[in-house]
């Protein structure tokens, strides 16, 4: 099929749109003859239009393998996106919903490099507590929807986020190990769930469970934090239900 007859695809600013779409809709790298094929379109046409986006960072490139993903300027568009968004203030009603369940902060973050990125969050009530605000960021080894988001991610790209992050004991309860991690990582991957049990700060536990799209991905996570001597873990594995219910509500409104 030719440029012209793709009628999605028949103008400059169509193709570069239709081939971020298709990498950021891939689990995977993709390479050239991957994207050509699902686009029907050139292979030089192809590779004409993605080194023009390598070159502007919406895109990088694997030199190993030629593959291609998803970079750090177009994430950064797609975080500002959402939390400018009219669905956040839907996302938030729900959040603040579950803040008033559960009596402790809650919050929703995004994996941005080596780093989380909060998108919304609701503060509680009590005087103790930590304070921060939609677009904070915090390492992704020592916290919960950090944690959560690395063990979901394909290997070599985990692999590539933890190349990039200095594991900085905190307290005595970070795992600086990679060794150690990666065994916690996997633990993750088969609860289904992540927990901070004072690894970045003394005294304040997490727990964070996935946030997906219309496809299936997990591509945020949802927490709560707040002190042991308020909400122990097994306390917060108890309202684990609550948490699943409000994450599948805000990945259909954020994500959809």
């Amino acid at each position: 099929m030719s440029d012209t007859e793709h009628p999605s695809t028949n103008t400059a600013i169509q193709k570069a749109i239709a081939i971020l779409e298709t990498i950021a809709n891939d689990t995977r790298a993709l390479s050239l003859p991957d994207i050509a094929e699902q686009l029907s379109l050139p292979r030089q046409t192809i590779y004409r239009v993605i080194k023009q986006l390598e070159d502007i960072g919406l895109v990088i490139r694997d030199p190993s393998r030629e593959r291609y993903c998803i970079g750090q300027r177009l994430n950064h568009l797609a975080l500002a996106s959402i939390s400018n968004s009219y669905q956040n203030k839907k996302s938030h009603a729900i959040l603040q919903h579950l803040v008033d369940e559960v009596g402790e902060t809650c919050n929703v973050g995004m994996l941005d490099g080596h780093e989380v990125i909060y998108i919304d969050r609701v503060e509680c009530d009590w005087p103790l507590r930590v304070q921060l605000k939609a677009g904070s960021r915090v390492p992704v080894y020592c916290t919960a929807i950090g944690k959560l988001l690395l063990a979901n991610l394909e290997a070599d790209e985990r692999k590539h986020v933890l190349s990039v992050s200095e594991l900085k004991r905190f307290t005595d309860n970070t795992i600086t190990s990679p060794e150690e991690l990666e065994e916690n990582l996997e633990e993750i991957r088969l609860l289904g769930y992540s927990i901070n049990n004072q690894e970045d700060s003394i005294g304040l536990i997490a727990m964070a469970v996935p946030v997906h799209d219309t496809h299936g991905r997990i591509v945020a996570g949802l927490a709560v934090h707040a002190p042991e001597a308020r909400l122990s873990i097994p306390a917060a594995r108890r309202v684990l239900p609550k948490f699943y219910e409000a994450a599948a509500k805000i990945g259909t409104v954020l994500f959809s």
